[in-house]
């Protein structure tokens, strides 16, 4: 019998609807059937513990690429790392396909608890960040996400940082390709791998990326330019696939516009709100805007320092026009919305609404006397100040995204907290507010009122 080229899924779906008998209705609105997400091949976990030299010709002595340094089995947490490989369907940013079926090789990192028991049935999946020219684990914070019992999933799916692991360790990762032997070098192929690797995170069995642990819900997350990239996957690629996530929280980035079936979280730091300006809450979406909190603020970068130093030789520094680094803590914030988007996502439970930052009538941001941002939500670093936290900053590179960091003098302090104690009592009140509005989980407020009592 001759044998037939296998026809991409794309094609094999439109043969499909065109063979169904459709309603009047359906007719009428061109309504095709979704085209299938693929099962990509899983391969690992990959050896190689703790990290070793990157340039070994030997994998095994090899570690993935900014590895945590964090205790995970202290915390009853394993990282491994997989590769995921298949075909994928391209696309461009305005979502046309352009190609079917195009080879790809890429990798997945994860995070998870070790046992069933500690897993809370949510996995956050990460479009990894690679503005910096590699890949970044923006969204991973080893507190938040270890006490709650999420697992967390990393995908490398874009051309910068694929091409950056290739150079920097080739035993580990030199065959990995995301542009089809360099056809597709504008990422048309990622919105599919990403899509592929929420279905490898689905599938239960002897090569399963969460081992023993079976996902309830999964999430699709993304910082920054992540953040558009997922806004680009959800207006203008879902429409036309399988839907494989269950929720989108988008990060310090754009979000979607479409409404769709899929929640949609979008929170921003101060740095990240420019304009009045701004769309309205519905059923699937929530805008959330944190005053005196930056894009890329202290505590990522105190994680990331020492693993960039590891990996890279050293940290980038920067000298920017004020001292950088809100210490406004957003990911206490992400916490709460992780909780909210797996409740909306689950059983329809909407998170609650926030306030906007305010706005002059000069069309600039609107602060109090303190140089602090006005509404938003406000966490006891901004509602019971000991420093200037805001989202702007100038200078150098990424400066602007820092956002500033100012201790007031002892007299601000002394007029502002006639005594240690009133401080300690404002930021239990402020957090208090926080945790009822549901802005702030009590295990970050009981943290901020013992570093508060320390002080």
């Amino acid at each position: 019998m001759a044998s037939f080229p296998r026809p991409s899924r794309r094609i094999a779906a439109t043969l499909v609807a065109a063979c169904l008998v459709l309603t009047p209705v359906e007719a009428a609105a061109g309504t095709a059937a979704p085209a299938p997400v693929d099962v990509p091949r899983v391969e690992g976990p990959l050896p190689g513990a703790p990290p070793g030299d990157p340039a070994s010709p030997d994998i095994a002595d090899t570690s993935p690429w900014l590895a945590t340094d964090a205790d995970l089995a202290a915390r009853g947490y394993v990282e491994q790392e997989f590769l995921l490989s298949g075909v994928a369907d391209a696309y461009s940013t305005t979502g046309e396909p352009v190609a079917a079926d195009v080879p790809y090789r890429t990798r997945v990192l994860v995070r998870r608890p070790a046992s069933p028991a500690a897993f809370n049935g949510t996995v956050l999946t990460e479009w990894q960040n690679v503005t910096a020219g590699y890949d970044l684990d923006a969204l991973w914070h080893t507190d938040l996400i270890t006490r709650a019992g999420y697992a967390w999933v990393g995908v490398s799916a874009q051309r910068v940082g694929v091409d950056q692991l290739r150079g920097w360790s080739p035993a580990r990762y030199g065959g990995l390709d995301v542009t089809g032997g360099g056809r597709f070098t504008a990422d048309q192929l990622s919105y599919d791998v990403f899509s592929q690797a929420a279905k490898a995170i689905r599938r239960p069995g002897q090569r399963s990326l969460l081992g023993r642990l079976r996902a309830d819900t999964v999430l699709a997350i993304g910082a920054s330019q992540s953040a558009g990239r997922l806004t680009v996957y959800y207006d203008a690629v879902l429409p036309q696939i399988e839907s494989v996530f269950d929720g989108y929280g988008q990060i310090v980035g754009s979000a979607p516009t479409r409404a769709g079936a899929e929640p949609v979280f979008q929170v921003l730091s101060e740095t990240d709100v420019r304009s009045p300006a701004r769309p309205a809450d519905t059923d699937r979406f929530r805008r959330w805007e944190v005053a005196g909190s930056a894009h890329s603020g202290w505590f990522g970068y105190d994680y990331r320092r020492p693993l960039l130093t590891r990996d890279l030789g050293t940290a980038p520094t920067y000298r920017c026009d004020r001292p950088p680094y809100s210490r406004v803590p957003l990911h206490h914030v992400l916490a709460a919305a992780y909780d909210h988007l797996t409740r909306w996502a689950e059983r329809g439970v909407a998170p609650p609404t926030a306030p906007p930052l305010e706005f002059a009538s000069d069309g600039s941001k609107a602060r109090d006397e303190l140089g602090l941002a006005r509404g938003g939500i406000r966490l006891s670093q901004v509602a019971a100040p000991t420093a200037l936290n805001t989202g702007d900053n100038s200078g150098e590179s990424f400066c602007r995204l820092f956002g500033t960091h100012v201790p007031f003098g002892e007299a601000t302090l002394d007029r502002l907290y006639p005594s240690h104690g009133r401080h300690v009592s404002a930021v239990a009140r402020a957090d208090a507010r926080n945790v009822k509005a549901g802005y702030l989980l009590p295990a970050d407020a009981r943290q901020n009122l013992l570093d508060a009592a320390r002080r």
